[in-house]
């Protein structure tokens, strides 16, 4: 900015940077979508085209910020969006982080919506308001997901017992009389014995929501063009899936999601010499000469202790790791997988 007299205005600014050293989720919710729903005649009590858009939106706003967002959930109107405990993304400026991402995630839904809908627009601006929370371990992110998603359930539940009475000809407020002060074992009985409807055979997405989150798959390139032996690297691409992330299943599955370990560089076992370099499918006659000595490697556990992948035991691996170098590895780890709690 050019200097001038007018530049002291800039004092009234206040600093809103982030707690360092938390993870930050960002949520972007949709204001006033009961009636953008009805105006655009979306299906009840789901809309899967609708839920798809969401989706696509989704995906857009991590593909923009891969180096920080590592994983998002959604379900309705809808998604949170998890940045990694050391994202300095804007230098943690919560104005900045929240506007980017709502900004990016609204029009993506204008410029999606033809994709989905037979209108080349929505009638009118859809919109969107986001939130920044920091949470400080691994245990308050799973317990915010789980959170989210027991949410997605409930509501889903309710929803699909309202709509499918309105749609027998009830008012929505007998509907809602109807309903009132029923609990889960209520509803699903309601559903099967007055509609055939089986809640638990309802699509995964309507009952579970979406999570978006990078699965990392490891590829060998055998020769560099820096140096002459093996080397695997770690390659990640987006997936989304419909499934529990309340049980320890999802977060033992992916481990890399909260932990954030560095990948780092593994050679093969069998080592060529740097001065010679061995062609490709030909054994190795000669080993690599020791540059400088290794300190030995630490005796393996015995076979009758094992580490559970706990939400603690997550929590300090990512502290311990923090200032490392980011990159893209693995840490292997020996778990004890808890059978996935349903929704």
């Amino acid at each position: 900015m050019a200097n001038s007299k007018y530049e002291y205005v800039k004092q009234f600014e206040q600093s809103d940077r982030l707690v360092s050293n938390t993870f930050l989720v960002v949520r972007v919710d949709g204001k006033g979508f009961h009636k953008f729903t009805r105006d655009h005649s979306f299906v009840k009590p789901n809309d899967i085209k609708g839920l798809r858009l969401m989706n696509e939106c989704a995906m857009r706003v991590m593909a923009e910020f891969s180096s920080d967002i590592v994983a998002a959930y959604g379900q309705s109107d809808e998604y949170s969006f998890l940045l990694k405990r050391s994202s300095q993304l804007y230098s943690r400026r919560a104005s900045k982080i929240a506007t980017y991402i709502v900004a990016l995630f609204s029009s993506s839904y204008v410029f999606c919506w033809s994709n989905y809908f037979d209108t080349p627009k929505p009638q009118y601006p859809p919109t969107f308001d986001a939130r920044v929370v920091c949470y400080p371990t691994v245990q308050n992110v799973r317990d915010y997901f789980s959170w989210r998603q027991a949410d997605c359930h409930i509501n889903n539940l309710y929803n699909t017992c309202f709509w499918s009475l309105v749609h027998s000809g009830l008012t929505p407020a007998d509907a809602e009389h109807r309903l009132a002060g029923t609990v889960a074992a209520d509803k699903n009985e309601l559903l099967f014995s007055q509609f055939g409807i089986n809640y638990a055979k309802l699509p995964q997405i309507f009952r579970k929501g979406s999570v978006i989150y990078y699965s990392k798959n490891e590829v060998v390139t055998d020769y560099t063009t820096w140096e002459t032996r093996p080397v695997t690297h770690s390659k990640k691409r987006i997936v989304i899936g419909h499934e529990d992330i309340i049980g320890d299943s999802f977060w033992v599955s992916n481990p890399h999601v909260l932990s954030f370990e560095p990948i780092s560089i593994v050679p093969s076992q069998s080592q060529p010499s740097p001065s010679k370099r061995t062609p490709k499918n030909k054994p190795h006659s000669q080993q690599a000469p020791t540059i400088t000595k290794q300190p030995q490697a630490p005796p393996p556990p015995s076979p009758d202790t094992t580490t559970a992948t706990t939400p603690a035991n997550l929590d300090s691996q990512a502290q311990s790791q923090q200032l490392r170098p980011e990159g893209d590895a693995t840490q292997s780890s020996t778990t004890t997988t808890s059978q996935s709690q349903s929704s």
